[in-house]
């Protein structure tokens, strides 16, 4: 304990071989609430807290029917969406393996695939009625182009949700700082009834991430 009677920041032991921002990330991780939290619960990642969050704020579970998890890796969002709606069915797809979850779908794919779209459909027998995307594409280290790089995912989920969404349903994807650009919000706004930015309080504050929730899908036409 500290003279304040605080108890210092856990440190870490900087490995010869370990580069300074691996280790101010592993030291971040082992002071990071949030990951404990998840590790205390059963969650496979802090981001399973961004999803009940939004859930608590925007209702979007409830009563949730077919399920799609775009970028389910490594599985918190479909672990939350299991828990708040158990007779829900499930399907999440991601480049990366995922170790299966009950009651769960997964396919190892990328949805920029042309049979990715179809595959999901098949797998939920019927039309979702919420589509989540915890998807960013990997940076590069150039702000313009990873923006770019995530907004075209957004775009290609938000044209997904909308050609496969039941009426009445919802649409949830991490967007990066400044939220969606004019013609991606104006689409969204065409078909839903409510489209409105947030920023989870499990979000770290400074992650550029923050989340588009359009909710009240009003059909393709």
């Amino acid at each position: 304990m500290s003279r304040s009677g605080k108890s210092p920041d856990k440190r870490l032991r900087t490995a010869k071989k370990r580069t300074a921002s691996s280790a101010r990330w592993l030291t971040r991780q082992l002071n990071d609430p949030y990951v404990q939290q998840a590790k205390a619960a059963g969650y496979r990642s802090r981001a399973a807290f961004k999803l009940l969050e939004l859930d608590e704020k925007f209702g979007l579970l409830k009563g949730a029917q077919r399920v799609v998890d775009l970028g389910i890796a490594p599985g918190g969002w479909s672990q939350v969406v299991r828990q708040r709606a158990p007779r829900a069915g499930v399907v999440g797809i991601d480049l990366l393996p995922t170790e299966p979850i009950e009651g769960v779908t997964i396919f190892q794919m990328d949805f920029m695939d042309d049979a990715a779209p179809a595959a999901l459909e098949e797998a939920l027998e019927g039309a979702p009625d919420l589509v989540l995307s915890d998807m960013a594409a990997n940076t590069v280290g150039h702000k313009q182009t990873d923006h770019l790089r995530t907004m075209g995912l957004v775009e290609t989920a938000a044209d997904f949700a909308i050609q496969s969404l039941a009426e009445g349903g919802a649409f949830v994807a991490k967007v990066l700082a400044g939220g969606t650009d004019s013609a991606l919000l104006a689409l969204l706004k065409k078909h839903f009834a409510s489209v409105k930015h947030a920023k989870p309080p499990a979000s770290r504050k400074d992650s550029s991430e923050w989340y588009v929730i359009a909710q009240g899908f009003k059909g393709r036409g």
